[in-house]
């Protein structure tokens, strides 16, 4: 099997449209469009047109814009608040407590917007403000705000562990189930870099010591019903009560009930519009980006290049650990230019059918995945959640790079542990619903 260059040149297209700074989902759908008008013409274009239509028509897409709207609900109705309230509670006697608050928060917010982008947004406007009031560095903030967001796609229900879950054709409740151990791995290991950051620069403290027992009890008790939501949610997937799109709906319900009922900061006349609004933007971005990406796969699946990769990297190396460092760095760099989903959505047709043969799990492969792709979206040239952060912040890209440097290579380091040691992301699951068959 080989392929010509003129095959090849819908690839070199799409990053070409892109550094000219073409949206990501344009540069996908040009680039497919083209190969099938102008290079193979033999194939009718409107099944392209089909294919896009076909790739909206999965039920379980529906969680996207349920999860989606469960994260604005929760801001609006307060239950993010409340949250902040048990972090600061819990890790604010710490040294550098604000940065400790921001990754714990991020932890907790995955259960909630399960993008990065909006967790780094909303904490941008959140934290990083009261950060710099207390004696914190605007490029340190950031670097930590955008840093923290990267757990948050990782920890259920996260828009990525969806977006997976469908390429893959994995049980949803096996992949949600599979990500609170490197999400949390994540946070540990970035809080553990902020002690250390924080006790060279002698960041201060929000608090004098640790809260006694029974002010943490009492506000984890105000805070239960954000903290519950995770687990709630695979609890009911797990006990059969709902699909995981029909979860979706659930989340909507359970996070209007209590935003109204419980901590009565929501209010369907004044917020509804706010929700709907962000809802559309946030599940219009993802969606757009998994179609043109399906698309984008079509004309790979047309040229063989999935037969082929998989022929390459089997003749390169038969050891699987071999084969997922190789995808480190593929991942690594694709997540350095590539919005995640985009880079999720085409790796992982490329990558998946050679990580089968090699006998490596699938959902095992699908948190290296997830996890590699979320550190690449840190880092320069075009990282998104970077950019996201220093667009909200005002920071410039030189002094973020130079703060965020540590967070990456601890980042680095979990990477390294999730992918030897598949037992971190299979562990729960097998626990949960029994042995992988």
């Amino acid at each position: 099997m080989h392929i010509t260059f003129v095959n090849l040149i819908p690839i070199f297209l799409v990053f070409i449209l892109y550094f000219l700074g073409m949206p990501i989902v344009y540069a996908l759908f040009g680039s497919t469009f083209f190969y099938f008008l102008f290079i193979n013409n033999a194939t009718q274009s409107w099944t392209i047109l089909q294919k896009v239509m076909n790739s909206t028509q999965s039920f379980s897409m529906l969680a996207i814009p349920f999860f989606v709207m469960s994260g604005s609900v929760m801001n609006f109705g307060g239950i993010s608040d409340k949250l902040m309230d048990f972090c600061e509670c819990v890790t604010g006697h710490m040294k550098g407590g604000l940065a400790q608050v921001n990754v714990l928060l991020s932890m907790l917010m995955g259960g909630c917007s399960g993008s990065a982008n909006a967790d780094c947004a909303m904490q941008s406007k959140m934290l990083v403000p009261e950060m710099e009031k207390r004696g914190y560095s605007k490029a340190f903030s950031a670097s930590i705000t955008a840093a923290s967001s990267a757990a948050t796609p990782v920890i259920p229900p996260g828009v990525n562990l969806i977006v997976y879950s469908l390429i893959a054709q994995a049980s949803l409740g096996r992949i949600f189930a599979a990500g609170y151990l490197p999400g949390i791995l994540m946070s540990i290991a970035m809080m553990i870099t902020v002690s250390i950051i924080a006790h060279k620069r002698n960041y201060p403290t929000t608090r004098d010591k640790f809260p006694p027992a029974k002010e943490v009890l009492k506000q984890a008790f105000i805070s239960f019903w954000g903290l519950f939501f995770p687990f709630g949610i695979i609890l009911g997937m797990r006990f059969g009560l709902f699909t995981p799109s029909e979860g979706g709906a659930v989340a909507v319900l359970y996070c209007f009930i209590i935003g109204k009922f419980v901590y009565r900061k929501l209010s369907f006349k004044k917020h509804f519009i706010p929700i709907l609004l962000d809802t559309i933007a946030g599940t219009s971005s993802v969606v757009l980006i998994m179609v043109s990406a399906s698309v984008f796969g079509q004309y790979m699946s047309y040229i063989n290049l999935p037969k082929i990769v998989a022929s390459s990297i089997t003749a390169l190396t038969s050891d699987k650990y071999v084969f997922l460092m190789l995808c480190n760095v593929v991942l690594l760099v694709m997540g350095m230019f590539l919005e995640g989903g985009a880079a999720l959505m085409i790796a992982t047709p490329l990558l998946l059918p050679v990580a089968k043969t090699l006998g490596v799990d699938v959902i095992h492969f699908g948190m290296v995945c997830i996890v590699n792709i979320m550190i690449g979206g840190l880092t320069p040239p075009f990282g998104s959640m970077m950019f996201t952060t220093c667009g909200i912040t005002k920071c410039r890209i030189g002094d973020f790079i130079k703060e965020v440097w540590p967070f990456i290579l601890c980042l680095l380091l979990v990477l390294l542990m999730v992918t030897f040691f598949p037992q971190i992301s299979t562990i729960l699951p097998n626990l949960i619903y029994g042995p992988a068959t």
